[in-house]
């Protein structure tokens, strides 16, 4: 493979990694087969690829795709690419399970909101009212008529402890 070869399969490999994590997972995809078919299969890089490949294709969607793909790597040659696609294929044929209504969250299609209504609900970034900063909270004043102050015998204890403790160094430095 040429250095110009190699460093397309970089570059999609690395579009298709920044894709996927940003949930563009179609752009991923699209990635991820580029860089794939250029390099050699059987590599190191190229089973890593084929990983990212085999979650991208789960994420699109396409489960078929990424089941194929996930049996095909059980038989790669680098020994982390093998171990890797027998984890996803147990994660791949494991079963879906059932999930209540009311265990989701749905979330609004924003997308069918026109512009026109947007700029209404946000409101016009031109004339935008300055609000005044919020108030800090003010603090409750102290009942000094609470507060304990009889002696508190410990600091007497300690006191003499470190009295008795110097006067006993002292004696016996000299």
């Amino acid at each position: 493979m040429s250095a110009e070869t190699l460093e397309i399969v970089r570059t999609e490999y690395q579009a298709g990694k920044s894709a996927f994590e940003g949930g563009q997972y179609r752009q991923s995809v699209q990635h991820l087969e580029k860089a794939s078919a250029l390099v050699d299969r059987n590599s190191r890089l190229g089973g890593e690829i084929q990983i990212w490949l085999v979650t991208a294709y789960e994420a699109a969607g396409q489960r078929n795709e990424a089941l194929s793909l996930c049996k095909q790597l059980d038989r790669h040659p680098s020994i982390e690419t093998r171990k890797q696609s027998r984890r996803l294929i147990y994660i791949l044929e494991a079963p879906q399970l059932n999930r209540r209504p009311e265990w989701l969250t749905q979330i609004p299609d924003l997308g069918a909101i026109g512009d026109n209504e947007t700029k209404s609900r946000l409101g016009n970034p031109t004339s935008s009212v300055k609000s005044p900063p919020p108030s800090r909270p003010q603090s409750e004043p102290v009942d000094l008529g609470q507060v304990n102050t009889k002696d508190n015998l410990f600091i007497w204890v300690a006191l003499i402890a470190a009295v008795l403790t110097l006067g006993g160094l002292l004696w016996l430095s000299f």
